[in-house]
């Protein structure tokens, strides 16, 4: 049994199956859907039982596919093609370990200018003094919001 949720805890959800490798889909629609390349895992319709349904909003982005995200938060959590019998889950929604590893790439001809794919991707440590610099530049902005929110409200 696997469980997830979005950011909020809105939409949550368990799959009675193992999970498939998931997909990197670089299309330009998940890209500009989930921000990045979109990650997702297909699950057998049957398999998926999810709770906060009423909180899910579906957007029609093709005649043949909808795509589902948390209405509270915003969270990206499906991509459902109308004419089959699965839903593709975003791996960042559900909750660790998942027991499976990225399996491919797909629409890669479509991937943003921005990164390069390579065939060994693996994880790059920051440097310790760009890590700071970076949480503090997050905590900088954070105060500011803090600070303008008084006067927006």
């Amino acid at each position: 049994m696997h469980t997830g949720s979005c950011l909020c805890g809105a939409v949550s959800f368990n799959v009675s199956t193992e999970l498939q490798p998931p997909d990197a889909c670089h299309c330009t629609t998940c890209r500009k859907w989930s921000g990045h390349f979109f990650v997702s895992t297909d699950i057998v319709t049957g398999a998926l039982d999810l709770s906060g349904a009423d909180k899910v909003t579906w957007y029609q982005s093709s005649q043949k596919v909808r795509r589902g995200f948390c209405s509270v938060c915003g969270s990206t959590l499906f991509f459902d093609p109308l004419f089959h019998d699965w839903t593709a889950i975003a791996m960042g929604a559900f909750d660790a370990p998942t027991g499976t590893a990225l399996g491919r790439h797909i629409f890669v001809s479509e991937k943003a200018d921005y990164y390069k794919r390579r065939l060994k991707m693996g994880f790059h440590k920051i440097k310790p003094k760009l890590q700071r610099n970076w949480l503090r530049e997050i905590l900088r902005h954070a105060v500011l919001l803090q600070i303008f929110s008084v006067y927006l409200v």
